[in-house]
């Protein structure tokens, strides 16, 4: 990838000059689709970041937000950084370093903020599991994640594992990252003063990772695999750690100004964005950097993307300290340049090799104006498939089934936060630095995750979907939704069908969350998702988070006593057949079938009050969330050895025969939940006017599931049940 002609002559024009190398090549990468946004930034003006929680906004390596007082009267000064990452061309190329490196990225921009990181979160996205490739994949990313969020003592709390064919050619992995700070600690992106030092601290840069941001900004070859190696990052999560503990004596001693962890464009994608958004310019030396390979050239220590490296503002004073605490952490330090109210300027023994404004390089590129269709409407073909089969395959799809294997190589428990541990509706970590004198500190849900038959089937409703799905997980578990973060993948944009569907899950992602009244505070957009063997379906990855009082929550697991309501199922009580449509299921992705997207209930946001209000009551047993597979897949996974459910499908609204009670059991409309309870009469009056609730069942102490329909009964016992939903540990082990 080169800059094209008609950015050379922007630049050109903006110079008076031809650029230099440096330049142009810094050019290319900052203009680039991965940091530029230019075929996306159009459309992210519909989402609403806005709200008295919100601190800091979209635009800065993470965003800030303020949690609650426990008591409930406005906003603490206790703050936590909310930050998603992708990192889905170098995750093919090298899947271990690909996903170690996009947890390590995500982990510094949290550290950026002036924030000590507490919580990952990770959705991944795979092709078919019955692919060789795809396993390969898969397996290396998870390893790179465990491996490195393990190493630097950051706990991977929740995520989402999915299997589709469309990721064959370039699989997804994306990363969260929740951090805490305060209002005194708070560090921001934007440089202060001229005069100011710039400092670069962390390890020493190498020819790693170059043209990196170039490499993610076009689609991948058939030889990615080998001809792009050398555009992937290698970590080292050991100086990660270091640098994570160094971060945290620097901002507790008031020592940063500002700072930019180097990512994309690398040294020179960091220093000239601090600057450019405090309206300043810069003087840097590059042959101050500090180097672990010789003979590196300009060009090469500007663009390199060597992982766990930190760009801090400084005051003059301060340099000698903030090198005493690097060299305590046993990391680089090398004082590089100085802030200025001029150009952006690098030089190279003795000679400029770059002289630009900063704010031409982080916003002149143009914006693309580019054509979208709008998706067709999928035909109804609703496959007749006997019910223990449809039962077996969808519960013991690798989608929905268990991922034990992949979370039980996280330390999901180190920092002893985690209360609700993953697996799951959303996680929950304990922020006790919000305590009060009665003990009661903040709990805080995590969830995140995306559903790419959703938004294959449908993307502007897939994305409404997705996004009341993640509200609905923290509320099952007492939780009200606080913010939320987005990463928005998509194929080539230049591809009108592609970019139809991209911006139908924009939409829809900013519709939703306006209804939930939940700002989304930051993202990321990863384009160019495209190979020999296609785009991927348009992927709106959603992490969101939530708070309560306390540390506690209603788990998933079924009760051996209490009865089992179903709440905000729209085929109950509606007009003629009551069977709503399966188009994004997993059911007629298992048996090859289509239809359309099922309708969204009509008060999402009621609903999702409601059930935050009513999940921690007393006579509260169990809640599950209802999506992915359906009520079948829900079921199957809050029975257990200890407990059961003998639940009979309701034949009301219609649902008296098999075509919909099959409906019934595998469509996947979001916003339902499952409450087991001891007093119903309490969950009906909490949700009148708001959703429907009907009875479907009782918990048992036998470990069984009964299911009893209009036509045929089916029974499974817990160790069954675990048989079919063990389909990814008994593969890969």
């Amino acid at each position: 990838m080169s800059l094209a002609d008609s950015d050379r002559e922007l630049v050109v024009d903006e110079l008076g000059r031809d650029p230099t190398p440096a330049e142009a090549a810094l050019f290319e990468n900052l203009w680039s689709e991965h940091c530029a946004y230019r075929s996306s930034r159009p459309l992210l003006g519909a989402f609403d970041s806005e709200g008295d929680q919100v601190v800091v906004g979209p635009g800065d390596d993470a965003a800030v937000v303020a949690l609650p007082e426990p008591s409930g009267d406005g906003y603490s000064d206790t703050y936590i950084t909310l930050g998603v990452e992708s990192h889905n061309h170098p995750s093919y190329v090298d899947p271990f370093d690909g996903a170690a490196t996009g947890v390590g990225g995500i982990v510094r921009d949290t550290l950026s903020m002036g924030a000590y990181p507490i919580a990952l979160a990770d959705s991944l996205y795979f092709g078919g599991f019955d692919r060789e490739h795809s396993r390969y994949l898969f397996e290396g990313v998870v390893e790179g994640i465990s491996h490195y969020g393990n190493c630097i003592g950051v706990p991977t709390v929740a995520g989402s594992v999915d299997f589709h064919p469309d990721y064959e050619g370039n699989p997804l992995v994306n990363v969260a990252c929740v951090g805490l700070t305060d209002a005194d600690r708070l560090v921001t992106a934007v440089a202060q003063e001229p005069g100011n030092k710039l400092v670069l601290v962390g390890n020493a840069t190498g020819r790693d990772g170059l043209g990196g941001a170039s490499f993610a900004s076009e689609d991948l070859s058939e030889d990615a695999e080998t001809e792009d190696r050398p555009a992937v990052q290698v970590g080292d999560p050991y100086s990660e750690k270091l640098l994570i503990e160094a971060n945290e004596v620097l901002v507790e001693e008031s020592l940063v100004q500002s700072a930019r962890d180097l990512g994309a464009a690398g040294l020179g994608g960091a220093s000239s964005e601090l600057v450019a958004k405090g309206g300043l310019g810069a003087e840097i030396e590059l042959d101050r950097v500090h180097q672990r390979e010789p003979n590196m050239n300009a060009l090469e220590i500007l663009l390199a993307e060597s992982q766990e490296r930190m760009c801090y503002e400084v005051r003059p004073g301060d340099v000698d300290r903030v090198r005493e605490v690097a060299e305590k952490f046993d990391l680089g330090c090398s004082v590089i340049g100085e802030v200025t109210d001029g150009n952006y300027v690098c030089t190279f023994e003795g000679e400029t090799v770059v002289d630009a404004p900063a704010e031409f390089l982080g916003d002149g590129a143009p914006m693309n104006d580019l054509p979208a269709e709008e998706p067709a409407e999928p035909a109804v073909d609703r496959p007749d498939v006997p019910l223990a089969d449809a039962f077996e395959s969808v519960v013991g799809s690798p989608t929905t089934a268990s991922k034990r294997w992949v979370y039980r190589q996280y330390d999901h428990e180190v920092g002893v936060r985690t209360s609700v541990l993953p697996g799951d509706d959303a996680a929950l970590v304990a922020v006790r630095e919000t305590e009060g004198d009665d003990g009661v500190g903040t709990g805080l849900a995590i969830s995140a995750g995306a559903d790419p038959l959703w938004t294959e089937c449908a993307p502007y409703d897939g994305a409404r979907a997705v996004a009341l799905e993640n509200a609905t997980n923290l509320a099952a578990k007492g939780a009200t939704p606080l913010a939320a973060v987005d990463c928005l993948n998509g194929g080539n944009p230049e591809k009108p069908d592609v970019y139809g569907g991209f911006t139908g899950i924009v939409d829809g992602l900013a519709d939703m969350c306006s209804d939930l009244s939940v700002p989304v505070v930051g993202g990321n957009v990863s384009l160019y998702n495209d190979s020999p063997s296609g785009p991927i379906p348009p992927t709106p990855t959603v992490a969101m988070v939530g708070t309560k009082a306390g540390y506690d929550a209603p788990p998933m697991a079924a009760a051996d006593e209490g009865e089992l309501l179903l709440v905000g199922d729209r085929s109950l009580g509606s007009e003629g057949d009551g069977a709503q449509p399966l188009g994004g299921s997993e059911y007629l992705a298992r048996n090859d079938g289509s239809d359309r997207f099922p309708e969204l209930p009509e008060d999402p946001a009621g609903f999702v009050s409601a059930l935050a209000a009513v999940a921690d009551a007393d006579h509260v047993r169990a809640t599950h969330d209802v999506s992915h597979g359906g009520l079948a897949v829900a079921l199957a996974e809050m029975v257990h050895e200890d407990a059961g459910l003998r639940v009979a499908l309701p034949e009301q609204g219609g649902l008296d025969d098999e075509r919909a009670q099959t409906a019934f059991l595998f469509h996947e409309q979001p916003g339902r939940v499952l409450i087991q309870t001891t007093d119903p009469d309490a969950v009906r009056e909490a949700f009148v006017g708001v959703a429907p609730v009907a009875s479907i069942g009782e918990g048992t102490a036998d470990g069984r599931l009964r299911l009893t329909t209009a036509w045929t009964d089916l029974a499974y016992d817990a160790d069954e049940i675990a048989g079919m939903r063990s389909v990814i540990a008994d593969t890969m082990e």
